[in-house]
């Protein structure tokens, strides 16, 4: 871009209701919501940051977690840089639909060079006593398809910012290696739904 600002796309998937409207919120508003409504197909927002003295436009795609709406998977999933994989830590069936929907990412998405994309897989409501699975269950898994493990609460606001930095930082190097060698600039693969903006220095 001729303002050297990268535009990095972030998806959040997993099954619906854990946490992936709240997580965006928290993250970009800097607020929690207990009377949060489902998504509807696709959210869509972005959030200004600046990391390692790079200036970065975050597009962050927050996806509903059902299954009639996973025919919007393609258009959805094409030319993200980093995926999030979002699970409930007080239910195991959210876990362990986490390679189903890693897997969908990797067949829909078509990234380039897919060994190697990189995930971020984020356990949410920490916050919550009836927790399912452990950390080391969650840890063991990440280890086996290389990916990063953070968790934490959108309620209590606990290692959200965390979770998105890496996030960026991986998609911003799938950016450096991917995007701009191919196109010079990033390119969404769809039409973009209402967005939102907000500005931070991290």
């Amino acid at each position: 871009m001729t303002d050297g600002t990268a535009r990095v796309k972030l998806i959040l998937i997993g099954n619906s209701g854990v946490g992936k409207s709240s997580l965006t919120t928290r993250y970009v508003n800097h607020n929690y919501s207990t009377s949060h409504r489902a998504t509807i197909g696709i959210d869509f927002v972005t959030k200004e940051v600046e990391l390692d003295g790079q200036a970065v436009i975050l597009e962050i795609w927050d996806t509903a977690g059902t299954e009639r709406f996973k025919s919007l998977g393609t258009p959805m999933y094409r030319w993200t840089h980093c995926c999030l994989l979002v699970f409930d830590v007080t239910s195991s069936a959210s876990f362990s639909a986490m390679e189903e929907w890693r897997k969908e990412f990797l067949t829909q998405g078509d990234p380039p060079d897919p060994s190697n994309f990189p995930f971020i897989v984020v356990g949410n409501k920490t916050d919550m006593v009836n927790r399912e699975v452990t950390r080391e269950e969650a840890s063991q898994w990440c280890e086996q398809i290389g990916a990063q493990y953070h968790e934490g609460s959108a309620k209590e606001d606990v290692h959200v910012t965390k979770a998105f930095l890496e996030a960026a930082r991986a998609g911003l190097r799938q950016y450096k290696k991917h995007t701009l060698e191919n196109t010079g600039h990033f390119q969404l693969a769809c039409k973009q739904p209402r967005e939102t903006r907000a500005r931070c220095q991290c």
